[in-house]
């Protein structure tokens, strides 16, 4: 640039039935805020209609100036994916949903969301809108892959596979919230140009 000050910012896209109000979305905004960097924090309630979060992320992507790195987790990952891809923008991708039109079938019917307790309708519908967001390839210099074995909601070999070639960091034991976060947090931050 030349010679003006670069403003990176990190949007962080949440998992499916979360919210900003998760531990890791908390966990990262205090990081940043302890760092002075409160302010390049993004990170939207998503909807759960997958056209119109995505349409959220775009936005935000479209109206920030300088550079950006997104990080998700679970079907965060998987959206992070896609607009990693489709922007050419750096991820942290945290045990990420890779097949999420698979994985998610199975929450077809009503859900409750897990923070602000608000059901909404998963439909046939939504799995479409996700099938046509799956990435078909992968760039593995844009990513930083942060797997634990233990997570009982996604098989992470399938996370290593599809992310071969990325840096990656498959920790033992652990679940799907990614319990050593806090340990990796910084990581996430540095990895994202911050």
């Amino acid at each position: 640039m030349d010679g003006g000050v670069v403003s990176a910012g990190i949007l962080y896209l949440h998992g499916f039935r979360a919210s900003p109000a998760s531990w890791k979305a908390r966990l990262l905004a205090d990081a940043l805020a302890a760092r002075g960097l409160s302010d390049r924090l993004f990170c939207p309630f998503l909807s759960s209609v997958p056209n119109e979060a995505i349409a959220q992320t775009e936005a935000i992507i479209a109206g920030h100036d300088g550079p950006l790195g997104v990080a998700g987790s679970s079907l965060g990952g998987f959206y992070a994916t896609y607009l990693a891809e489709k922007y050419d923008l750096r991820a942290v991708l945290i045990n990420p949903s890779v097949a999420a039109p698979i994985s998610l079938e199975k929450y077809l019917g009503t859900q409750t969301n897990l923070y602000t307790h608000e059901t909404f309708e998963f439909t046939t519908r939504h799995l479409a809108q996700l099938r046509a967001l799956e990435a078909a390839q992968v760039t593995p210099s844009r990513y930083l892959l942060m797997v634990e074995t233990g997570d009982e909601v996604l098989d992470y070999r399938q996370a290593v596979a599809r992310y071969a070639g990325c840096r990656q960091i498959v920790l033992p034991g652990g679940d799907h919230s990614f319990t050593r976060f806090p340990e990796y947090v910084v990581q996430l931050i540095e990895f994202c140009g911050l």
